[in-house]
């Protein structure tokens, strides 16, 4: 289904609608999986993500051959508070080096088979001082919700979303404390490398953000504290599940855009996986908040999707696995 959305509750809406798992096929999945020339669990959590992947894609058997990833990118008027060591110029600059091919994620995407899109928000018009004000008004929130659902590919058979906007750990800190309570402290991280004053104002910044716009569904949150390229984040995961198209989940600042959803809409994240835990400090807790178990560990927090990206190979695996790995039957092989 393709949507427009003229207001927020058409988004809410279409989460709402949103189809579920396929348990018949999820079931065929579990059943082959039984037969398969191993022991039983000996795959661990590869047989746990093919069954996952097979139950959203509705095929017993399936394969990976279409993955998508996209690049968003947004400024933020947040920066005008301090938040970033590097000024918003880079944001344009980064994304100019993603579209000649030089960034980690065009080579993580490439070695993963995905085909990659880099998409630029509005970029000489950051988003609105969230300590003053709403990060977006309605039209403008909903213009990048609708940017990153048209940016989904029907066709792809496997999503990771990525970022790139100076300031935009600010809006993924105030996100995850307007979501999930606590202190403003419990969720900034030092982001692109800000010293001990720069942290302390970070935390100052996103307080003073949460207070004045922390109540609200999901959605108002996005909206508000926010940035249009995590508003189109969100909109390309929901797009995704009406697609019945599986996402790998990237770090920090994905993550936060993707907990609005879940904040929203109930089981909103059933056919996401989280791709790794990055180095920034919060990451894990929001993922703990979702009972979303990360895939990779590796100390990566540089954004892009480029941790989501390097999972695909991963989860090309456990696919791979369970549809090509004969049963016992065929292979002759006696079971214990």
């Amino acid at each position: 289904m393709s949507a427009t959305f003229s207001n927020l509750d058409d988004f809410r809406a279409a989460l709402a609608a949103a189809p579920v798992v396929d348990a018949k096929a999820m079931g065929e999945a579990e059943e082959r999986n039984g037969q398969l020339t191993k022991p039983p669990g000996a795959l661990g959590r590869l047989e746990d993500m093919a069954i996952w992947y097979a139950g959203w894609r509705g095929n017993p058997r399936p394969s990976i051959e279409a993955p998508q990833v996209i690049v968003f990118a947004g400024n933020h008027g947040v920066t005008a508070q301090g938040v970033s060591a590097f000024p918003a110029e880079v944001t344009e600059q980064m994304v100019l080096n993603f579209q000649h091919g030089g960034a980690a994620i065009n080579q993580l995407s490439k070695s993963a088979g995905a085909s990659l899109d880099v998409i630029a928000l509005s970029l000489e018009t950051p988003t609105a001082d969230f300590t003053q004000e709403a990060a977006m008004d309605d039209a403008g929130f909903l213009a990048a919700v609708q940017t990153g659902w048209d940016a989904v590919n029907p066709e792809s058979d496997l999503l990771v979303v990525g970022e790139m906007g100076i300031g935009n750990t600010t809006s993924a800190a105030a996100i995850a404390n307007a979501l999930f309570g606590g202190e403003a402290e419990d969720w900034v991280g030092r982001g692109t490398g800000v010293d001990d004053a720069g942290l302390v104002n970070k935390a100052r910044v996103v307080r003073e953000g949460v207070a004045l716009h922390g109540a609200g569904d999901g959605v108002d949150i996005l909206q508000r504290l926010g940035g249009r390229e995590l508003a189109a984040m969100a909109g390309a995961i929901a797009r995704a599940r009406s697609l019945r198209i599986p996402v790998i989940m990237d770090g920090f600042i994905c993550t936060a855009a993707a907990a609005t959803l879940a904040k929203a809409q109930d089981g909103a994240l059933d056919h996401v996986i989280a791709g790794h835990v990055s180095a920034e400090a919060a990451h894990g807790a929001v993922l703990a908040q979702l009972g979303k178990e990360p895939m990779l560990s590796l100390g990566m927090r540089l954004g892009e999707g480029s941790g989501g990206a390097l999972a695909i190979n991963i989860l090309k695996s456990a696919v791979a696995c369970h549809s090509g790995m004969a049963t016992f039957a065929e292979a002759g092989v006696s079971e214990g």
